[in-house]
């Protein structure tokens, strides 16, 4: 009954807002707020992907493709997230810097276009991890319907699988700079090699996966249910080599396994206090 209550005060506030853009990833997040937003606005909910080097082509075309399923208009905008070297320098906000250009840009078109709203996919989850980028778009007056009506994670896949969306299992995948440890500079060769790295592995069939860079090593974290299947089934000197012809010099296994947010532990361990 509550995650019946929570659809319904979804559509109560589509309903109250009339027009809308919402910043449309492609993601299950973002992907069920346009699904939401189209069954109740109709034409007048518009799904808007930016495109950057930090979103990988594959992803651009999943989005179309599940906005074509949906129904919904879907129109694709360059950010330039990469000219600020707030964003490139890669600080522990860095996030914030990149929501800022995105709903910089965001905004202004949405009112061009006579849509008094822009509304994105974050949920209530995302407020209880470290997402500098969250501010940034309240900032600048961005809604957040999931958030603001405490739908979760795994409300967000079953509201999705309950409204056919044959996607509700997709894994995340945040954009790509998020695969360099804080410190370290983000450059376009840089994000394009993860990326091809992380695209040969789902060729290989592993799909919820990340390959965390840095300098000149990449290191591949797999849920740790796979990762006994990962060493026994994969020809390892294939991989390896693959990796190394994209540039990369050592190629490693993450043993903990995949963890989302692993990188922000360094945020966490700098903010306890240390026991003697």
């Amino acid at each position: 009954m509550m995650l019946t209550e929570k659809l319904e005060q979804l559509k109560a506030l589509f309903t109250e807002m009339g027009r809308a853009l919402i910043a449309y990833s492609g993601g299950v997040d973002s992907t069920l707020v346009a699904k939401i937003a189209y069954d109740v606005l109709g034409d007048r909910a518009l799904a808007m992907t930016a495109v950057s080097p930090s979103l990988l082509p594959e992803e651009l075309e999943d989005a179309k493709i599940q906005a074509a399923t949906i129904g919904i208009p879907h129109k694709v905008v360059q950010t330039h997230e990469m000219d600020n070297p707030n964003y490139t320098s890669n600080p522990v906000n860095r996030c914030y810097f990149c929501k800022s250009e995105l709903h910089d840009t965001l905004k202004p078109l949405a009112l061009e276009m006579g849509y008094p709203y822009v509304v994105d996919g974050v949920n209530a989850d995302d407020l209880h991890d470290y997402r500098p980028g969250i501010q940034a778009a309240k900032e600048r007056g961005a809604r957040s319907p999931l958030a603001e009506f405490g739908v979760t994670k795994l409300e967000v896949r079953q509201l999705s699988q309950q409204l056919g969306l044959p996607w509700w299992e997709k894994p995340a995948q945040p954009c790509l700079s998020s695969r360099f440890p804080y410190g370290e500079e983000i450059t376009i060769a840089k994000l394009q090699r993860v990326g091809r790295a992380e695209i040969y592995l789902r060729k290989l069939g592993w799909q919820n996966l990340r390959v965390r860079s840095e300098e000149d090593t990449a290191r591949i974290e797999l849920p740790p249910e796979k990762i006994q299947d990962f060493v026994l089934t994969t020809d390892l000197p294939s991989v390896v080599n693959a990796f190394q012809e994209l540039g990369f010099i050592y190629v490693t296994l993450d043993l903990e396994g995949y963890r989302s947010g692993k990188l922000n532990q360094v945020i966490n361990q700098a903010n306890t206090p240390i026991k003697v």
